[in-house]
């Protein structure tokens, strides 16, 4: 068992106060930056750092980053979610360090979605009706995984389905 113990840190975002979510940190006690390529392999991480290394991922509808020495969680709801994910994410690392000599370690990050490529399928009315201020926000959006064709209402059948297409192959998807 490469990660054994660690300490959690629940904190609220000092950017925005008000909202009612939690981020949290995972300070680890072991170093398990020489099984992060395997875990980004195991898990499909879209960034990968090499140095210092580090991989990011979109697992359980949160945005997750381990470190060698810490994990970062962002959005949860409360500190039991945080102990649930952080909990999960200590066993993939794990159990991805266990079956390294099958795995093959990956040191990239996968493909992401462009911006200005979403931007392009939508209507450009900057009509608000997704809750955005701009189609360009809205495209941000959906380049996340946080939104998608369905949620932009003047949007056509066939645009839709253009938009679909093209996101599907960044398999956003949790």
């Amino acid at each position: 068992m490469l990660l054994k113990d660690y300490d959690l840190e629940i904190f609220k975002s000092k950017c925005q106060a008000d909202t009612k979510g939690v981020h949290c940190f995972a300070h680890l006690h072991q170093d398990v930056s020489e099984a992060l390529p395997y875990l980004n392999t195991a898990l499909g991480g879209f960034e990968y750092l090499k140095d210092p290394p580090a991989v990011t991922f979109r697992a359980q509808g949160k945005l997750i980053t381990v470190h060698g020495n810490k994990i970062a969680v962002n959005a949860l709801k409360d500190e039991a979610e945080a102990k649930k994910i952080i909990e999960w994410l200590k066993n993939e690392i794990n159990d991805a360090w266990k079956k390294k000599d099958t795995i093959e370690p990956c040191y990239t990050g996968m493909p992401r979605p462009g911006i200005i490529e979403i931007l392009k399928l939508l209507p450009k009315t900057n009509c608000r009706e997704c809750g955005q201020p701009t189609c360009m926000v809205f495209a941000t959006q959906v380049a996340q995984g946080a939104k998608s064709a369905e949620d932009c209402k003047p949007m056509e059948d066939e645009q839709k389905n253009k938009l679909d297409t093209y996101m599907i192959q960044f398999n956003l998807d949790d």
